[in-house]
């Protein structure tokens, strides 16, 4: 996959930037000696549930920031909040706002009800919302200020190219996936996932199979001993390769593909979001990560940063990331996958792009 986002906001994107993390302020600085120029603007980040090195949505926007950094003259921070709350979420909005940082970047759904209040109370400030949009309440339509842009990402179209790597290299063994909350971009995942193996079947010349009992949402994203145990079953009952888009569920999966090849078996499980290669090494640089169903969340927040200091800050939109944008995709680098394999996935991701393959957003006729 190529690196970076070729934004399909490209025309508008830049963002006021971010401030550091923690309790610790961050700003650009320069070389050795020299004097520190004055931050032009201020980023800040609020944490959604987890760590910022959570190896998903926090860690890939707060990277983004930090790439920004690198360019631009910008102060940054970020704050975690005491629970995930609507009222938790606003506290540190407040807090941010407070301390001079207008330009505020929230990853995950759980932010939507929070910003739609923070975009209509602090209107010179911007706002940018990862996965969601902002709305009154759960169930109501989302409702954009001029002030908020709102980033989505074509999950089942990673989720599809990550599958036909899987069939590729796996051949004809069984396979399975693991989900955290049954939500749409988890569902996304699952279901582009299982388009990506079919077509491997019918004209790849692979034979993966996906049986409707390895098919498993767990619930919630924070339970590491049932990711385990779940996939514990899975490879009790002789799966090959686990697909899990389950944030700390998917930690206990790969911890026990890690317990298993340790041991002696060939198991796989195949990360989200991010590049999980690391998660997954068992030793020396061996890991059980086959490859990952990538959303380039670190370059979107890098994105919307460049936009707003180019006085471009897409404002009042919904934009979507996807294979026309490489947006989405494989990791830069798939130490586990070969070299025939990696040029059999970049074609289709090149159909993809081209619009020849369309990848289907929905359920439709495959596995529950």
């Amino acid at each position: 996959m190529k690196k970076g986002v070729i934004s399909l906001i490209s025309l508008a994107l830049s963002v006021t930037m971010l401030a550091g993390c923690g309790d610790n302020s961050k700003s650009g600085s320069g070389g050795a000696g020299e004097d520190k120029p004055k931050p032009n603007f201020s980023v800040g980040m609020v944490t959604d549930a987890g760590t910022i090195d959570d190896k998903s949505f926090n860690q890939g926007t707060y990277e983004g920031i930090e790439m920004a950094n690198k360019d631009f003259n910008m102060d940054y921070k970020y704050l975690k909040p005491a629970g995930t709350t609507e009222a938790d979420y606003t506290k540190e909005i407040a807090n941010l706002y407070d301390a001079g940082y207008k330009f505020i970047v929230t990853p995950g759904f759980k932010f939507e009800t929070a910003i739609f209040k923070a975009q209509e109370k602090y209107t010179d400030a911007k706002f940018v919302l990862i996965d969601g949009s902002p709305r009154p309440d759960p169930d109501a339509e989302a409702e954009l200020k001029e002030n908020t842009v709102a980033i989505y990402y074509a999950e089942h179209e990673a989720g599809f190219v990550a599958g036909v790597a899987t069939a590729l290299h796996v051949k004809d063994g069984q396979a399975g996936f693991i989900g955290g909350m049954e939500i749409p971009p988890v569902q996304k995942f699952n279901w582009g996932f299982q388009q990506g193996v079919t077509y491997a079947n019918e004209n790849l010349g692979t034979k993966l199979v996906i049986n409707q009992e390895n098919v498993i949402y767990q619930g919630t994203f924070d339970d590491v001993a049932a990711g385990g145990q779940i996939a514990a079953q899975m490879y009790d009952r002789g799966v090959n390769v686990i697909f899990a888009a389950a944030g700390g569920v998917g930690v206990g999966a790969i911890g026990e593909a890690k317990d298993r090849v340790q041991k002696g078996d060939d198991v796989w499980v195949v990360g989200v979001d991010v590049d999980q290669y690391a998660d997954g090494i068992y030793q020396d640089e061996k890991s059980v990560i086959l490859t990952s169903a990538v959303k380039k969340i670190d370059q979107s927040a890098y994105d919307m940063i460049k936009a707003e200091t180019e006085g471009k800050f897409p404002g009042g939109q919904t934009l979507i990331f996807d294979a026309s944008n490489d947006g989405v995709g494989l990791p830069e680098n798939n130490p586990n996958l070969s070299e025939d394999v990696l040029k059999q996935v970049d074609e289709v991701y090149g159909k993809i792009k081209a619009g020849e393959i369309k990848v289907a957003g929905e359920q439709g006729d495959l596995i529950k």
